[in-house]
């Protein structure tokens, strides 16, 4: 008996069976967002309203069991911290285009203002952060804080240097070491001189524990942010304003005056 043979369908035949049996819109599956889902659009600008979809449709974590964390959201508390931390830094900007006033919060746009202030911790960093304006900085302020210790007096030295060739221009090179720059410029003390401005109030930040900021780094935050904003005004007025903010706000309140 001969064995019987499958069907033989050709391939135009096929194309055209595939195109009347397949529905014409088919649902993904393993989603929680349908494909013709239409997304609301915000007018709000990304430091203020994080991308729709940067953000999970759920909470796969637990809330934490601690007391809840919030940050500052409103303008005028920002404004007055950037008045009292620029001051009277800010008249070295006053012929310059886009300049409203002399005061600090007149220098920055306010996309900056927010950005500067703004720990990648914050909303996991889905509104920006600040690292890049820190980095830029924490550059003018140690090479002023250098420029400080140059004009500070020579510790006394501990042996006799009658045999040692010495130049005046050199003499006060030994005040320029890693160990020194680091003291100074601790992130205790900048902290310190962060509150005294009022940028614990405003600054955004996510504490790891929320009932105890010490140890979730708050003075790392703080220094942090102190940076950044040097960095925002060198970016945004020039290197010339911002070293003055540095001589003026950071370095004499911890005790640096340059020559």
């Amino acid at each position: 008996m001969a064995t019987p043979r499958a069907p033989f369908v050709c391939a135009s035949c096929a194309r055209t069976l595939r195109s009347t049996t397949t529905p014409k819109h088919t649902a993904r599956a393993f989603t929680t967002i349908s494909t013709n889902q239409q997304l609301p659009v915000q007018d709000l600008p990304r430091w203020q309203q994080p991308p729709p979809r940067m953000k999970a449709a759920f909470r796969l974590r637990p809330m934490p069991n601690q007391p809840e964390w919030r940050v500052n959201d409103k303008i005028e508390p920002l404004n007055e911290m950037y008045d009292n931390f620029i001051g009277r830094a800010g008249e070295g900007a006053r012929d310059q285009a886009g300049v409203q006033g002399t005061k600090g919060s007149d220098l920055l746009p306010e996309e900056v203002k927010w950005l500067a202030i703004t720990h990648k911790s914050h909303d996991h960093g889905r509104l920006g952060f600040n690292d890049r304006l820190a980095l830029l900085g924490k550059r003018l302020v140690d090479l002023h804080t250098s420029i400080a210790l140059l004009h500070a007096p020579a510790p006394p030295a501990t042996s006799s240097t009658s045999g040692i060739y010495a130049h005046p221009a050199l003499h006060n090179l030994s005040n320029i070491t890693k160990s020194t720059r680091a003291q100074i410029l601790s992130p205790a003390r900048l902290a310190k001189l962060a509150q005294g401005y009022g940028m614990d109030r405003v600054v955004r930040w996510k504490p790891k524990k929320s009932g105890d900021l010490k140890a979730s780094g708050s003075d790392t935050v703080l220094a942090h942010a102190v940076y950044a904003v040097v960095g925002a005004v060198a970016l945004q007025r020039g290197g010339e304003v911002a070293g003055r903010v540095v001589r003026e706000k950071v370095l004499a309140p911890l005790g640096l005056r340059s020559g």
